[in-house]
This record gives structure tokens, C-alpha cells and sequence, in this order.
């Protein structure tokens, strides 16, 4: 069950890609499915909403995303270039799909190291264009426990994408 704030983000960004014509998918490793459940909250989402992904191993992010093994190699799983490539890879794997979403992230207790503190997440955006796929990310760190981390970065994916799929 998700909170009043997620849903009413939820149905926002439902509202407004509807608005648009277009359908979402999104590639989740840190947040294991809850970003999709969110947003299937949501009674009449399978208007605007086409597939979520979890790839959780490495190895998911490389055989369903595409996601390069050099860019995990050199990066992490946990960074913008990754999270910026499940994004990319879903929306790929999705013909339908015009906006895509993804989160990569340390949610705790343990796996934390000085340069990615537990509580940092990088979200993937990706929007199918007349010029291609064009990719942005962001990188947020969230306060509290494994719970409380995944529930902040399943909102924070909603706003953003909310921001990122302006009115007409």
C-alpha cells in the first residue's frame, strides 16, 4: 500500500502523460518493484504505463537493459552513467514507451562506502525524441532505514518525473 503523497504523485504524472499521449516504463534495482506498484496504485495506469523491470544483479542490468559492462565496470551499479542506461534500455526494450524512469542505489543497512553513502540513489530519465533517446539523471541521498529510503526515492522518481514531462 502505498502513501497519499505517492499516489497523488502517481496519478499526477498518470494524468499528465495521458495529457500527452504517452506511455512509461521504468528499470528498478534499489527500489526492487516498488516504483511499478506505485504507479499500478493506480486504477486505469495501463493507459499510460507499459513495463516495469527489475534488474536488480548486475548481470539483469546487462542481459535486459544493456547496460555496458564498462559503464559498470568504471562507474558502479550505483551511478548516474548507470542509472542513465537502464533508463535508455528500458525505454529500448519498450517500442511503445515514450518516457522511462530508472533507480540504482545503496538502500541499506549495509553496502555503503565513503563515496556512496547507504541512502544514495541515481534515477535514470529517458525520453524518446524526433532526435533520438535524449538521457538525463540525478543522484539524491535519503535519511533513515532500508524502508524509508525506498519509499523517498519511489517519490522523488515520481516528481522528477513529473517535472520532466511538462503540460502541452
Amino acid at each position: 500500500m502505498t502513501s497519499t503523497d505517492t499516489q497523488q504523485l502517481s496519478r499526477s504524472l498518470g494524468e499528465r502523460l495521458l495529457d500527452r499521449g504517452w506511455m512509461l516504463s521504468c528499470a528498478e534495482s534499489c527500489t526492487g518493484g516498488l516504483l511499478a506498484a506505485a504507479i499500478t496504485d493506480i486504477p486505469g495506469s495501463s493507459q499510460w504505463f507499459d513495463r516495469g523491470l527489475v534488474t536488480y544483479s548486475n548481470a539483469a542490468k546487462r542481459e535486459l537493459l544493456g547496460v555496458h559492462a564498462e559503464t559498470l565496470e568504471r562507474f558502479g551499479a550505483v551511478s548516474e552513467e548507470t542509472a542513465m542506461e537502464m533508463a535508455a534500455g528500458v525505454l529500448a526494450a519498450a517500442s511503445g514507451s515514450d518516457f522511462a524512469v530508472s533507480t540504482t542505489g545503496i538502500a541499506g543497512p549495509d553496502g555503503g562506502t565513503p563515496g556512496k553513502p547507504v541512502g544514495m540513489v541515481c534515477f535514470g530519465f529517458a525520453t524518446r525524441t524526433a532526435q533520438g533517446v535524449v538521457t538525463r539523471a540525478e543522484t539524491r541521498v535519503f535519511a533513515g532505514d532500508r524502508q524509508a529510503v525506498r519509499a523517498a526515492a519511489v517519490n522523488f522518481a515520481l516528481s522528477t518525473a513529473l517535472q520532466f514531462t511538462p503540460a502541452d
